[in-house]
């Protein structure tokens, strides 16, 4: 028996191999992450007599093509929870507590031989899958960018053009992300631009506008725009410079829509090709973005041994806290999982909150235990499970109607 330890970071890992009652046949030593260095450690590795197991922990991405090189060699791999190997620890009152790669190298190691007959064989996920995580991450990326950059240009605006975005709840354009309000107000920085025209010059210009850009134009908007505008008390003058600080963050605004725009076309485009893609997006709140989303947090959800193993990749469920006669009938949630899956669930119970569809039974669910006096959050992360749970099952039905088919 080889227990084979490998703590990895950016670039390099630190290798340590263990046997039985803790001996060290190979000190820990660090390996570069290029073909030349992995080969000479496939070789070590192949030269050991006896079965060979390798473990690593999840680490971002820099685990993977480690991972996917001793894999494709023929070699045990393993990849486990980083929360699993920092709960196994030295449990001595005497050794002094310390953190290293050659320590943590060998600690995996000591795990790997602890637990020898349960390590779970690394499965990797499809390139498609892959990369629509990478997309979805980049996605998740912008999107805080372009909440930042709008409530820039809201500050800004509430100096030259004070309570414009309000005027327009339009939503944005699938073709290139832009908002009827944002592209308004880059036509009329500042509300002077429009209270110094009289209405007939205002409307045909606004029209003229709406056409130019694709934007419905409607007589009463016009109105309610014009007065609104002769109403407004800016703290900025109506000048070029004023101009100019607008349109300088509209146009970064405008670029990140477009970005963002062209990444929900990919991921729609990539999530479409996946089996599960025409039952996911038939579940209630789930539509093209949420869809490919969803798909891209969850991955292959065979890979799952059941719901409930779902439920907890997503840290939403509640683990029992009982001693004696303590046992609380209300826990919180263990978040140990995926943040933005749960991210994700979230945005799908508001959608469906919001449109309350009556033979919904996610909605039912959450409708009941809101009418129970339970907690916003309580209600909504008991609608996230139910949702998972919902989701395995059609998903897993689906696959193995695909199988079986084929």
């Amino acid at each position: 028996m080889n227990a084979v330890g490998i703590d990895v970071s950016k670039g390099k890992s630190t290798v340590a191999v263990l046997r039985p009652f803790g001996e060290i046949i190979v000190s820990p030593f660090e390996v570069y992450h290029n073909p030349k260095k992995l080969s000479e450690l496939v070789t070590l590795l192949k030269s050991l007599d006896g079965d060979t197991k390798i473990v690593m922990e999840y680490t971002g991405n820099y685990y993977l093509p480690v991972a996917l090189f001793l894999q494709n060699v023929g070699l045990f791999v393993s990849v486990v929870n980083p929360i699993l190997v920092k709960e196994y620890s030295n449990k001595s009152l005497t050794v002094r507590k310390g953190k290293t790669d050659k320590k943590d190298s060998i600690k995996l190691a000591a795990f790997a031989l602890d637990r020898w007959n349960e390590l779970p064989v690394f499965s990797s996920q499809s390139d498609t899958r892959t990369l629509l995580k990478a997309f979805n991450r980049q996605y998740n990326q912008y999107n805080k960018l372009k909440i930042m950059l709008k409530n820039n240009l809201i500050s800004i605006l509430d100096q030259a053009f004070p309570g414009v975005n309000a005027l327009f709840n339009t939503p944005a354009r699938k073709k290139d992300g832009h908002e009827k309000w944002i592209d308004f107000v880059l036509k009329f920085p500042h509300c002077d631009c429009i209270s110094r025209k009289s209405y007939s010059v205002f409307s045909k210009c606004y029209l003229s506008w709406c056409r130019k850009y694709g934007y419905y134009f409607y007589e009463t908007k016009a109105k309610e725009v014009y007065a609104f505008a002769c109403n407004c008390a800016p703290s900025l003058v109506d000048s070029e410079a004023a101009h100019a600080l607008v349109s300088t963050a509209i146009l970064q605004l405008n670029t990140l829509n477009e970005t963002l725009a062209s990444l929900q076309k990919e991921m729609d485009l990539l999530a479409s090709t996946l089996p599960e893609y025409d039952t996911v997006m038939s579940l209630y709140g789930v539509g093209s973005v949420l869809c490919s989303q969803l798909i891209a947090e969850i991955g292959d959800v065979s890979r799952f041994s059941n719901k409930k193993a779902l439920v907890g990749f997503a840290g939403i469920d509640a683990p029992p806290f009982q001693s004696g006669n303590f046992n609380p009938q209300s826990r919180s949630i263990s978040k140990r999982g995926s943040a933005a899956l749960r991210k994700t669930l979230f945005q799908i119970m508001a959608v469906i909150l919001q449109h309350e569809p009556s033979n919904e039974p996610v909605f039912l669910f959450m409708d009941k235990k809101r009418s129970e006096g339970k907690h916003f959050y309580v209600y909504m992360m008991a609608g996230a499970n139910k949702f998972l749970r919902i989701y395995y099952a059609r998903v897993m039905e689906r696959l193995n109607s695909a199988q079986t088919a084929a």
